[in-house]
């Protein structure tokens, strides 16, 4: 592996961090991976969630790719107790019979910040 096989997105307020890294498998496919937040902080956790997942659906537009190919993500909010409205905003996003593997935590962020998504995808071959 070699830095050419990986291209990076930077981030946009921190040039140093990446919001989109992409890996290159040599004959073939490979993996993506998107963090995304709300772009509307003001708002509730459904509201940022939906944020958040709108944010990766321009990521994988943008890679020509969709919600099927996700393989994993990492939900971390600021209020455990959110699960219940985040699950129905994920529910009414993610097309039934492709949920990737998915984890829940909570963890200080950003004032403001309620939700961030950290997503695995897989390239096609």
């Amino acid at each position: 592996m070699t830095a050419a096989d990986i291209t990076r997105k930077p981030n946009r307020t921190l040039p140093s961090k990446s919001s989109v890294a992409t890996y290159r498998l040599p004959g073939g496919g490979g993996f993506m991976w998107a963090v995304a937040t709300s772009p509307d902080r003001t708002q509730d956790i459904k509201a940022q969630t939906l944020g958040a997942l709108g944010v990766l659906d321009g990521y994988l537009q943008e890679a020509g790719l969709d919600r099927t190919r996700i393989v994993k993500a990492e939900i971390v909010v600021t209020d455990h107790d959110n699960k219940p409205a985040f699950d129905e905003a994920w529910a009414s996003w993610m097309p039934d019979g492709y949920g990737p593997v998915r984890s829940f935590v909570e963890s200080r962020m950003p004032e403001g910040d309620l939700i961030e998504i950290i997503a695995t995808i897989a390239l096609p071959a």
